[in-house]
């Protein structure tokens, strides 16, 4: 890799950088791992407003399928994670469709995210 990075840039140029670094292209699990922990974030903001959020099995494999790109990695994927769910949810809670103790659940519908909210369960 060196020996092409030597035969393509200028030695001026290749003095300038300080490092190189390869990367290897991410895997599906390691994806699947990323879309865990961006939406663990996101579940424990939304906690802070004592809000659950649930996640269906094929909403999490569907958020990994379209939020990668083998170009770009996984930097896609939390662009697709805030529009595609947190847009949705900012939108219904500056409604007033979610209150506090209440529950969003993530689904797929079709080859899309649906975004569902629950009111809070009151008791008898």
């Amino acid at each position: 890799m060196l020996a092409e990075l030597r035969g393509h840039f200028r030695p001026e140029f290749l003095n300038r950088v300080d490092d190189i670094v390869l990367f290897t292209p991410l895997t599906l699990p390691q994806i699947a791992h990323i879309v865990e922990l961006q939406l663990t974030d996101l579940r424990n903001r939304l906690s802070e407003r004592q809000i659950h959020l649930e996640i269906t099995p094929e909403a999490r494999r569907l958020i990994a399928e379209h939020g990668f790109d083998p170009v770009y990695g996984a930097r896609p994927l939390r662009r697709y994670i805030a529009h595609e769910v947190e847009t949705k949810i900012g939108r219904a809670l500056l409604r007033g469709e979610i209150e506090p103790g209440g529950t969003i659940s993530v689904t797929v519908d079709g080859d899309e995210l649906a975004v569902t909210y629950a009111e809070p369960a009151v008791a008898p």
